[in-house]
């Protein structure tokens, strides 16, 4: 793909923070972040009857203005803004909006409570696997809650239950008092009575400056060991946990707590009563983390604009061959290696016993394994690696993006270590690890020379012995020395068979190095 990625910004004014995200794209094909700017406004503070406070609409002004000439001095050249809960709510937004357009040119659309819904919910199936369920959003003003089926977006609504609005209510205590807590609560159940279709879901989402918080104070105490919440999992019990300090610890300690963001520790007790109210009405124990939300919604409308709903139908998928087109692979030399790979899976089925989730991770680390070239050849599986640690993969869940990085770190040499994310790997992984790590090692070695000399492999094997004979049309040298050298080692460990290798091909006048064992 030679076409050059245009540049789109998106701009989310919240009712607490204003973020701007760069994202290079090629619609269609691929997307990376190139750039993120945060800053707390505070815009829902102080708000009344008559509208924003001049002081909070005056840091808006100004941050917006800030991101307006990064836009330009960035070259993007689409710009994608939304303005949220605190200006649709207020008696003067239209009037704010009207100023932001008039003093900075920047037009700022205003969701409302529906939209925001619908698009916090794009983001989120472009992020996680979510057939059906509810994504819950909680920001700084307002709470969306949007309900899927069979991968669609059916419906969603907002209320005013923000971390933010619901703190400049109800708690004037530090930390909060009893009363003050009591009421909190009730208002909350209020709020959550006036939805009637939230049911019982299979699973919930969930997004947000408060929900993303308590997974990172999780995190740490966890020492978990991925760069990338998607996929993490929250429990009841975590915020539970998490809620006990909050009501506890004055705002100085709240702010000294490991994984905390210091400027939300004077909000984030309101949005964790919000999630664990959301919890015990829809009888869930726990719900799944989407790295991505509003602003990604978004920027997906735009990227997905060809498709007749903006979710990718296979985001496990897309996101492997996103991240492969973003670091430039080899796509001939991998997608040959992924073939072989496959085939070596399947027939060694009833030696190893794994299904489709793991040929499915293997086919994942097939297919990115060599991505760490782009840094240095010297040492790219451990680049490799890096990249999907730092990156991650959406749809995919913490254990296996651990496991796909794994193997492509152990594609090239080296015995499989899972020490590093143990905290994420259960007790049968490291022999998962070993044997697909085997195969992806095999099929690397059976296309060393990168021209697809070797068509296919077909696999037999006894009590004592596993045979793999290369089809090919002109005899495999490359491939059979590098397969002998590198390769049988870790195969006999895996499958504790003697390892040996030949190919259909004479060896006629092509040099032959070693013999097979």
């Amino acid at each position: 793909m030679n076409a050059p990625p245009n540049h789109v910004a998106v701009i989310d004014l919240g009712s607490n923070t204003a973020r701007l995200v760069l994202i290079a794209a090629i619609p269609g094909y691929s997307y990376r972040l190139q750039d993120q700017i945060r800053e707390v406004v505070r815009l829902g503070q102080g708000m009344t009857k008559k509208g924003l406070d001049e002081e909070a609409a005056a840091r808006a002004i100004s941050t917006l203005r800030l991101f307006k000439r990064f836009c330009e001095s960035t070259g993007a050249e689409v710009v994608l803004s939304a303005a949220t809960s605190a200006v649709r709510d207020a008696a003067n937004g239209r009037a704010f909006v009207q100023r932001v357009r008039d003093e900075i040119g920047l037009d700022l659309r205003v969701l409302d409570g529906e939209r925001e819904a619908y698009y916090s919910t794009v983001g989120a199936l472009n992020d996680v696997t979510l057939r059906d369920g509810l994504v819950l959003d909680i920001g700084g003003g307002s709470a969306q809650v949007g309900e899927v089926r069979d991968g669609r977006y059916i419906r969603g609504d907002a209320r005013t239950l923000g971390a933010l609005a619901l703190t400049e209510r109800f708690v004037r205590s530090d930390p909060i008092a009893p009363k003050e807590r009591r009421n909190l609560e009730a208002e909350i159940e209020s709020q959550l009575d006036s939805i009637p279709w939230l049911g019982k879901p299979e699973a919930l989402v969930g997004l947000g400056g408060t929900i993303r918080n308590l997974a990172k104070i999780e995190a740490e105490r966890q020492r978990y060991p991925l760069n990338t919440l998607h996929g993490f999992r929250l429990t009841r019990d975590s915020v539970e946990k998490s809620i006990d300090l909050f009501c506890r610890y004055d705002l100085q300690k709240r702010q000294a707590l490991p994984g905390i963001s210091p400027d939300r520790a004077d909000i984030i007790l309101a949005g964790a009563l919000v999630l664990t109210a959301f919890l015990d009405r829809l009888g869930l124990d726990d719900l799944t983390i989407s790295a991505c939300g509003l602003r990604e919604g978004l920027f997906f409308e735009h990227f997905w604009q060809h498709l007749p709903f903006p979710v990718i139908p296979d985001v496990r998928r897309f996101s492997v061959l996103n991240i492969a087109r973003n670091y430039d692979y080899q796509k001939q030399h991998a997608n040959h290696v992924r073939y072989l790979a496959g085939r070596l899976f399947d027939q060694l089925a009833p030696l190893h016993g794994y299904g489709a989730g793991e040929r499915e991770m293997l086919d994942a680390a097939a297919l990115l394994h060599d991505l760490g070239t782009v840094i240095a050849y010297q040492g790219h599986h451990k680049h490799t690696q890096t990249l999907i640690h730092y990156n991650g993969l959406a749809g995919f869940s913490p254990r296996e993006i651990a496991l796909i990085g794994l193997l492509a770190h152990y594609h090239r040499k080296g015995a499989p270590d899972i020490s590093t994310y143990e905290a994420l790997l259960g007790a049968d992984d490291l022999a998962i690890l070993t044997r697909l790590a085997a195969i992806l090692r095999l099929a690397e070695n059976l296309e060393r020379g990168r021209n697809g000399v070797v068509d296919d492999v077909i696999v037999n094997w006894g009590e004592d012995y596993l045979r793999m004979t290369l089809i090919a049309d002109e005899y495999p040298a490359v491939e059979l020395w590098e397969t002998e050298r590198n390769a049988l080692p870790l195969v006999e460990k895996a499958f504790e068979r003697r390892a040996l290798v030949d190919s259909i091909a004479a060896p006629g006048e092509w040099p032959h190095h070693g013999s097979p064992r």
